[in-house]
């Protein structure tokens, strides 16, 4: 039965896999991310829905990695796009939209004068590094040990499980430190005195920062000559339209977008503090660094996208929004899961607007084959979720429709926990998207 619903997807898969490293352009896209065999090729979305190759429909979570806040196929962002390309999509000088759509991001953060757009979120936090290290002539950076993903770039990839043609000379440059920790961020800065040129993290993940947290790293980075790097990447346009540095009154030198800021399309922005930006401009007194400059950046329909999405975030409320479908998802859930008496194996996490789920076995340890089991009950009851992240499209019915499938998925869960995973799982367990081997 579940052969015969995802034939065209499962040939596709097996197709791709010859012609592209891994099947996807992402690894988080991979079919080795989902149940063996029932890994959906997405033929179109529309809202908070996507139809596979084969005809299935589902309600979609995790939306493009997070970043289609709004919806697939968004009418407003939709129209924006077409109307741009009308008018060409790449010149030898900067297109009017530039500058207009510089001085429409900077409205929305009062802690930066200047930005560069990028491509993608990488892009972005790999300019802010480069302008850190320029600003204050040192090598290293801090990165937070608890956030899981900064860049594609060597000065983070060089630090996680797949460290392969990143020299050994780069690995050694970038530390780490504790997430609401400040003791561990000035032990790091004591152990390297005078070496930090910038500490990287998110304002929030699954965590909320300590009231404290923020002020006090600032302090630090003030008093070490350090640069504050804050990655909005994801928080932006999806905690608030002023990002989650105004939710925590975080005040960064730099800080980092992409994902949402444009609904799914390839758009990144790195803003800053004017000091530290114009290093990438005409100075004269200093050497200059090369700073976000691509043939493909700042492309009329991508900013003609961002200004949809900002018009949409003004006059629909979208961040409340997304806390309002996230918060009805997440009391559903949970109250499913109590009725069965499994909290100890299933969880919500995270704030309400990007949630994800943790799966647990019988010891109440993360299993990687109860989250196969999981996506795999979701999957066949029409529910794609990787995570419980929403977009402004969820709507009340979608949301109770996951509900529902998350209370008919539990008694294959239960069963697992009881006899073990043989039997009731198809296949082999999902294996993390970064990884060493195989």
């Amino acid at each position: 039965m579940i052969g015969q619903r995802y034939a065209q997807s499962r040939k596709r898969s097996e197709a791709a896999r010859g012609v592209i490293p891994g099947g996807a352009h992402a690894y988080a896209k991979g079919d080795d991310q989902y149940p063996e065999g029932m890994a959906p090729i997405v033929e179109r979305g529309d809202g908070c829905r996507v139809w596979d190759v084969d005809g299935n429909e589902y309600v979609e979570y995790g939306m493009g990695l997070r970043s289609v806040t709004l919806g697939h196929n968004h009418p407003g962002v939709t129209a924006a796009v077409k109307q741009a390309l009308d008018l060409g999509v790449n010149f030898v000088r900067p297109h009017v939209s530039e500058g207009e759509a510089a001085e429409e991001l900077l409205d929305l953060f009062p802690h930066a004068d200047m930005v560069k757009f990028g491509v993608n979120g990488s892009d972005a936090t790999t300019g802010a590094v480069r302008l850190a290290r320029a600003h204050t002539g040192r090598d290293m950076i801090a990165i937070c040990a608890d956030h899981p993903f900064f860049a594609t770039a060597d000065w983070f990839i060089g630090t996680t499980a797949m460290p392969g043609g990143v020299p050994a000379t780069v690995r050694d440059l970038t530390v780490s430190f504790r997430y609401n920790d400040l003791r561990s961020v000035e032990a790091m800065l004591d152990a390297h005195p005078g070496r930090i040129a910038a500490v990287i993290l998110e304002a929030e993940t699954t965590e909320a920062p300590d009231p404290a947290f923020f002020p006090g790293l600032r302090r630090l980075c003030d008093r070490h000559g350090v640069v504050l790097i804050l990655d909005e990447i994801i928080t932006g346009f999806r905690w608030h339209l002023h990002g989650a540095q105004h939710v925590h009154a975080i005040e960064p030198d730099l800080s980092t977008f992409g994902k949402g800021m444009a609904n799914g399309l390839p758009l990144s922005a790195l803003v800053g503090r004017r000091e530290l930006m114009e290093l990438g401009g005409f100075s004269r007194d200093r050497d200059r660094v090369f700073l976000l400059s691509h043939t493909y950046g700042a492309q009329p329909w991508a900013l003609a996208a961002l200004s949809a999405t900002i018009e949409t975030h003004r006059s629909e409320g979208v961040a409340a929004g997304l806390a309002r479908s996230g918060a009805r998802l997440r009391a559903g859930v949970e109250s499913v899961v109590r009725a069965r008496g499994l909290e100890r194996h299933v969880e919500v996490l995270g704030r309400d607007c990007n949630l994800v789920f943790a799966t647990r076995d019988a010891d109440s340890e993360r299993s990687q084959g109860f989250r196969t089991l999981f996506l795999q009950e979701l999957l066949t009851r029409g529910v794609l979720s990787p995570s419980f992240v929403v977009s402004f499209a969820h709507t009340d019915e979608a949301v109770d429709l996951t509900i529902d499938a998350v209370e008919h998925a539990l008694p294959a869960y239960e069963r697992a926990l009881e006899f073990g995973l043989d039997g009731v799982l198809v296949g082999r367990p999902v294996r993390p998207a970064i990884r060493p081997r195989g």
